[in-house]
């Protein structure tokens, strides 16, 4: 279901009610120029886990980029403790 955007006027008149709307709803506040859509309000803690699961994603779909390729290429995984000698660690 498509939230209800607040045109750029709405949110400069009443930004304090648009934060305080994103924080309480914990659901983005859209912002609208002549009818599309050009940015949203968003509570700072929701974005920062959004960021953090955009990570963390980004993290399984290059595992996952690894491993298909040791597949196609017959490779062999490295050891951990082989890894961590040649690091030195």
């Amino acid at each position: 279901m498509a939230d209800e955007a607040v045109t750029i006027s709405e949110a400069r008149e009443n930004l304090a009610s648009v934060i305080d709307r994103a924080r309480t709803e914990h659901r983005p506040v859209f912002l609208s120029r002549r009818g599309q859509r050009i940015a949203a309000v968003i509570d700072a803690d929701d974005l920062e886990k959004l960021l953090d699961l955009a990570e963390d994603m980004a993290d399984i779909r290059a595992a996952e980029a690894a491993r298909a390729e040791m597949r196609d290429t017959d490779a062999t995984p490295i050891p951990w403790d082989e890894v961590k000698a040649d690091l030195g660690l």
